[in-house]
């Protein structure tokens, strides 16, 4: 009886460590101060864009839009840091099954132009039939011009 009570212990403990990884697992999305002003980022400081042809939390970015717009993807929930609102997080199923970051709503995207920290280079961009925004922490979109 001991025994199995310690065997309950330890699956129980397994469990909550594995828990406590998949939650761990998701994507970072943190903030940094640009050209732009303070805008969210990829854990990595590469900036994150809304795309205005998205229907609320629905991406319309499939193929070669993907390609130079990479969605910001991730495994669990994602996870806030530093300005950023974690309530404002979310995710959104793509076509292909795998989930895209959200924030305020918003399908959230990195830009191919983009190599280096901090840099703003899709912001206000009109390709692929529609604007691209660089999001304050707030969630609101900031514009450049």
């Amino acid at each position: 009886m001991r025994l199995s009570a310690l065997g309950l212990v330890v699956v129980g403990s397994l469990i909550a460590i594995v828990g406590t990884a998949y939650a761990a697992s998701g994507t970072v999305v943190t903030w940094r101060k640009t050209s732009l002003g303070n805008t969210i980022t990829a854990a990595n400081g590469h900036t994150l864009y809304l795309f205005r042809a998205d229907h609320g939390a629905t991406s319309e970015c499939y193929g070669k839009c993907a390609t130079f717009w990479p969605p910001l993807l991730t495994t669990g929930k994602p996870v806030g840091s530093g300005r950023v609102t974690a309530s404002l997080l979310g995710t959104t199923k793509r076509k292909d099954g795998k989930l895209q970051v959200t924030y305020k709503g918003h399908p959230l995207y990195t830009f191919l132009e983009d190599k280096r920290p901090g840099q703003t280079a899709g912001e206000g961009s009109k390709a692929f039939g529609a604007s691209w925004y660089a999001l304050a922490p707030s969630g609101a979109t900031i514009d450049k011009d």
